[in-house]
Parts: C-alpha cells; structure tokens; sequence
C-alpha cells in the first residue's frame, strides 16, 4: 500500500509513472508528456486565434509596382495590365478607408477582360495572386446554374473565397475573385426568356447580388444547398470582382456597330481606319450586350479592357522571357536528372510558326512542346546521356506523328 502511494504523479492530471511515457520533474512537482502536449496545442490555438492576419497589408503597392510584377510573367498586353493594376490598387485603397467616418464613399471597381483564348486572362489572374496580400480565387463560370439544376449554385463562387480564407468571414469579405469563362453564360437569344435558362439568364441574374454588393448565404461545403445546411453569411460589398472570356464571335459584332467588315476592303473602313486585325480593341459596353450579357451585369463592371492577339514576336518571347516560361521549365525538368537540354533557335521559330497555324495562342505552345518532347522526357532520366539537343528535324518528325502516312508538316 506504501508502495503504491509513494509513486511519482504528474501534479497536473494524476497519472503515476508507470501509465505515462515521461513524467519531468519540476521544483513543486512533475508534469508528465501528455499534458505538456496538450498545452502546446492550447497555447499554438490561442497564438493563432490572436496573431496578425495572413492577408494583412503591410505596404500598399502601387499601380506601376503591380504592373513590373506582372511583367516578369506576362508578355505585352500592357493596357490589360495597367487596367488590372489600377482597379487592384483602387480595391486596396478601399480597404483602408473602410470603417473610417468620411463624406466620400468609394464605390468598388468590377473589371472585365475581353480577349480570344490563349492570349493571357487566366494567367494574368494568376500572376497577381502572387502578390496580392488578399484571400485570391479563381472560379469556372460555365459550372454555375440556376439553383434547382445540376451544377453549382451562384454562392458556390463565395465557398472557394472562404476557404482560401480559412473560414475567416471578416478576411474574404475583403477578398477578390476572377470568374473565367464569364461568356459562357450569355444570353443565347436577343429576347428574354419567360422560363429559366439553364446556363444564360438565370445565372446572370444570380450574380448581380454578387456583384453589386450584400449579404449573401453561402453553403460552406459549396456545391447544391439543402435546407438542412447550415449557411455563412457573407457581405459581397468589398469584395472585387474581376471577370474573363474569350467572347468567341463578338468581332462581328463590332465589325457590325462600325459599319465595317473584319474581311475585306471597305470604304468606310479605310475612311475610319480601322485595324481590321485587332478589332477587338474597338470593344464597348454595348457590344456585350449585344453578345448576350445583361445591362445590369454590363453595368456592374465599369472597367472594360481588352487584350490583344498575340503575334508572332509575341509568342516567340514568351517561349523564353518569362521566368516561367515553358522552355525554362523543361530546361530545369531535365537538369533535376542531370541533363543538360539545348534547344536549337530553329526549332524556336517552328514552334512559333505551327502556334500561329493553329490560332491557339500562348496556350498552343504548351501543347507543341509537350507534342516534341514526350518521347525524350521519357527515354532520357534512364538513358546515359548528359546532354539532348532538339533540332527541327526532330521537332518535325515527333508533330508529323499524328498525321496519316507520307504526310509531313511544311
């Protein structure tokens, strides 16, 4: 019985030296290892439940800071950039006014990029997560429906905000989102409809709460809503909306409104001078209506910028310039094996060239280079070589692949 009583206990939760792993001796009395695990895990939670925000601004970035980062990763496009930059900056801004007694009240800046695929706005949206010091999502606008349909609820946008936020309401009510593919949800018809449109109107109708600013019941999980789910309101009124889409087939549109033709020879067109190559650049509010967007959302993202078709010169520097740029990546996928790659300059200009020919945009290349390549990627990290040379001859030989027998590329 003495034995018993003079065991050593841990002073905190009683456990005798024989129950516990380790039991430390202190000046009062002992603590054993499960109690000191578990005031590590009280004392990490209440750090964490008081430390500074992960998204906190410690300097605001100006505009034509914004637009250098971005020009480490984007090539050209610098009116979209700047566009980009300003509207950004104006959300930070916004920011720092807010909850302050002031006459003026900022309204927030939606913004809307405009331009044919693979010319760079999803990849300019997911340059500036980079920088921004701000809960950043992207989402799919060709999931989302009208509630009652397959698919995804409108709030669904708000969940992926959310959980880049942690579940932290105040943090991505401050946050900013891109919709990509916003033109796949245009009207399909110029009348509006009297029943639901699945994938047009209806959805358009949904994101005006977004965009315009209030509460909105957000399903945590996203995805469809139940009655039985418990929401997360979530106020929409600092929250930056940034909006993308290729708008495939609005050029005639514009053609239409100037009275020009994209084909051909006209004489209003040389009388106005119109780049009959870069119409998209002449792009106005009315046009997306006309495309299929619905005033209110048109009027709901006031900044309208385009983005250029990526010409040859374009595309053959951002072959190589970025600091992501796709030859670098394969550069250093193969020296990670010990390799040394080298591409030979002509086959540079026969990437760019087949790009073109495809009309794919920066988007295109990936897909060539990955066409050329395969085959080395996969003999090379077992062979004994230290070095591999891509010559045209080669590049020529690895597209013409896919093509019927006796057929090569020119």
């Amino acid at each position: 019985m003495a034995e018993k009583h003079n065991k050593k206990r841990c002073s905190f939760c009683g456990r005798s030296e024989d129950k516990v792993e380790m039991l430390m001796t202190g000046i009062e009395g002992y603590i054993c290892n499960h109690c000191v695990e578990q005031a590590y895990t009280i004392l990490r939670d209440e750090q964490m439940l008081h430390s500074e925000s992960h998204f906190e601004m410690t300097e605001l970035p100006k505009p034509v800071d914004i637009k250098a980062f971005l020009d480490n990763y984007v090539i050209g496009q610098d009116e979209a950039k700047c566009a980009l930059a300003v509207s950004v900056y104006n959300h930070y801004k916004r920011l720092m006014q807010s909850g302050k007694d002031d006459d003026v009240e900022i309204e927030k800046s939606n913004i809307i990029m405009v331009g044919s695929t693979g010319t760079g706005k999803t990849l300019l949206a997911r340059t500036i997560a980079r920088l921004l010091k701000v809960p950043f999502t992207i989402v799919d606008a060709t999931v989302l429906t009208e509630a009652g349909y397959v698919g995804e609820d409108i709030e669904s946008i708000l969940t992926r905000l959310l959980q880049v936020a942690d579940y932290k309401v105040e943090e991505a009510e401050r946050g900013i989102v891109f919709i990509d593919e916003i033109d796949k949800i245009a009207r399909k018809s110029d009348n509006p409809s009297i029943t639901r449109d699945v994938s047009g109107e209806g959805v358009q109708q949904g994101l005006l709460k977004l965009l315009e600013g209030s509460v909105v019941n957000v399903p945590p999980q996203g995805g469809r809503k139940h009655p039985d789910q418990k929401m997360i309101p979530v106020n929409t009124k600092n929250i930056l909306f940034i909006c993308g889409g290729a708008f495939d087939g609005i050029e005639k549109k514009i053609a239409q409104r100037l009275n020009a033709h994209v084909v051909g020879f006209d004489s209003v067109q040389n009388k106005l001078n119109i780049d009959s190559k870069d119409v998209m650049k002449y792009v106005t509010p009315q046009d997306l209506r006309s495309f299929g967007l619905i005033p209110e959302i048109v009027g709901r993202l006031p900044i309208l910028t385009s983005l250029r078709p990526l010409d040859r010169n374009a595309l053959r520097n951002i072959l190589t310039e970025p600091k992501n740029s796709i030859i670098k990546q394969y550069l250093k996928l193969m020296e990670m094996d010990g390799v040394e790659l080298t591409f030979e300059p002509e086959v540079l200009d026969f990437i760019v060239d087949k790009a073109v020919e495809y009309k794919l945009g920066a988007r295109g290349l990936r897909s060539i280079v990955e066409t050329i390549m395969m085959e080395k990627m996969y003999e090379v990290p077992s062979g004994d070589d230290k070095t591999c040379v891509i010559t045209k001859d080669y590049a020529e030989k690895q597209l013409s692949k896919g093509l019927p027998e006796g057929v090569m590329y020119s």
